[in-house]
C-alpha cells in the first residue's frame, strides 16, 4: 500500500512510519517542523527513515490547503494515518489558535483529501483528553464526551464530529484512536517522562502535581503502534445494530469508529516516579504542586472495543516500558 503518515517527525509518527516500512509499504511521510519542541530531536527520528527507498518525506503544514490538495491529487494514497497535531494540553491555554490552524483547519485538508481522492480508510489521531470531566472509570468509547476542559481536548473532539459527517456523507471510512498517555523511546519533550528523566539526571526537582495524587493509563509507544497498524488494515464499517433513537457515541450507521488505545491498568503517579528512579538510580528531589488548568487527576481505557476488533490487548508493564525509555535516553544524550 502507499500510506500517508502525518506528524512523520513525531514520536508516535516515526514508529509508525517503520512499522509500515519494515512490512513493505510504501510511505509518504509528511510534517512540518515545527518549534512546539527542538526541531533536531525531529530530524533526528526523521534520519532514522530516510534511508529506507520507500520512504519519501515532504515538509509541509496540514494547514496548507493548497499543499494538501496538490500532495494528494498527485499520490493518489490508498490509506491515511494523521498524527500530525498541536499536541499539549497546557500549551492550548497559551495559544488556542495553534490548534484550530492545525488540529481543525488541517484535519479539514486531511478529510477533503480523502474524499477527493478514493481514500480507502482514513485512521486519525484522537485523544483520552476528550473525556474531559467525565469521572466514570473506566473510560469507554460507549460514554458521552461532551465536557471538555481544554481547547485542546475539544479540538479532538471536533475532529471526531468531523470524521462521522464524512464518513455519513461521502462513504469515507474513518476510525478515531483515542491514545492514553504514550510514552518510550524517542519520546515528546514536553511529556512527563522526559521531563523527569532530564530534571533528576541534572539535579533539579522535578514538579509533581495535584500533589501526587494522580493515576495515568501509561502507554507504551510499541502497544500504541500496533493498535494503529491492526486498526488502518481493518477498514471501518457500519453498525448494521446502531440504533438511532439510542446512539452509541463509539458507533454509526455509517462507517465509523472511535477506539481507545490504553493500557487498561492505570498507575500512580507517584509508582511511576519510582519505577523512572529505579531505572536512573537516582531519587528525584519533588516539588508538590495543585492540579492544572485543562488536567484531571485520572485516566483509565477500557479497551475492549480494540480488542473486539482487532483482537490486540496493549499490555507492556510500565517499569519494561520505562526502563526502555530510560535506555534510548542515555544513549541519544551520551549521559
Amino acid at each position: 500500500m502507499k500510506v500517508l503518515v502525518t506528524g512523520a517527525a513525531g514520536f508516535i509518527g516515526m514508529h509508525t512510519s517503520e512499522r509500515l516500512l519494515a512490512r513493505g509499504d510504501d510511505v509518504v511521510g509528511l510534517d512540518n517542523l515545527n518549534d512546539y519542541y527542538d526541531p533536531q530531536l525531529k530530524r533526528d527520528r526523521l534520519a532514522r527513515l530516510e534511508p529506507n527507498p520507500k520512504f519519501r518525506f515532504v515538509k509541509m503544514d496540514v494547514a496548507d490547503r493548497a499543499g494538501m490538495e496538490a500532495l494528494f491529487a498527485a499520490e493518489k494514497f490508498d490509506r491515511v494515518i494523521h498524527l500530525a497535531a498541536q499536541a499539549g494540553v497546557r500549551y492550548s491555554l497559551e495559544n488556542p489558535h495553534a490548534y484550530i490552524d492545525s488540529n481543525v483547519v488541517g484535519f479539514m485538508n486531511i478529510l477533503e483529501g480523502c474524499r477527493h481522492n478514493k481514500v480507502a480508510h482514513l485512521a486519525y489521531a484522537s485523544s483520552s483528553s476528550v473525556y474531559g470531566g467525565n469521572t466514570k472509570m473506566p473510560f469507554s468509547e460507549h460514554d458521552s464526551v461532551d465536557h471538555p476542559i481544554s481547547m485542546y481536548a475539544a479540538t479532538k473532539k471536533a475532529n471526531e464530529l468531523m470524521a462521522h459527517t464524512y464518513s455519513h456523507l461521502f462513504g469515507l471510512p474513518t476510525t478515531g484512536l483515542r491514545f492514553f498517555t504514550v510514552y518510550g523511546p524517542w519520546g515528546r519533550p514536553d511529556m512527563a517522562l522526559f521531563l523527569f528523566t532530564k530534571a533528576i539526571l541534572d539535579g533539579k526537582p522535578i514538579n509533581v502535581f495535584n500533589h501526587g495524587k494522580m493515576q495515568r493509563d501509561f502507554t507504551y509507544v510499541d502497544d500504541i503502534v500496533e493498535g494503529v497498524i491492526r486498526v488502518i488494515d481493518h477498514t471501518a464499517e457500519p453498525d448494521a445494530g446502531f440504533n438511532s433513537s439510542q446512539p452509541d457515541p463509539g458507533r454509526s450507521a455509517a462507517p465509523f469508529r472511535v477506539f481507545n488505545i490504553g493500557n487498561n491498568n492505570p498507575v500512580m503517579l507517584m509508582d511511576f516516579i519510582a519505577a523512572i528512579e529505579k531505572s536512573l538510580g537516582r531519587e528525584a528531589e519533588k516539588n508538590f504542586m495543585p492540579l492544572q488548568d485543562g488536567d484531571v487527576p485520572e485516566t483509565y481505557a477500557n479497551t475492549d472495543e480494540l480488542n473486539a476488533w482487532t483482537g490486540f490487548v496493549p499490555a507492556t508493564s510500565v517499569t519494561d516500558g520505562v526502563a526502555c525509555f530510560v535506555a534510548w535516553y542515555r544513549a541519544y544524550f551520551k549521559c
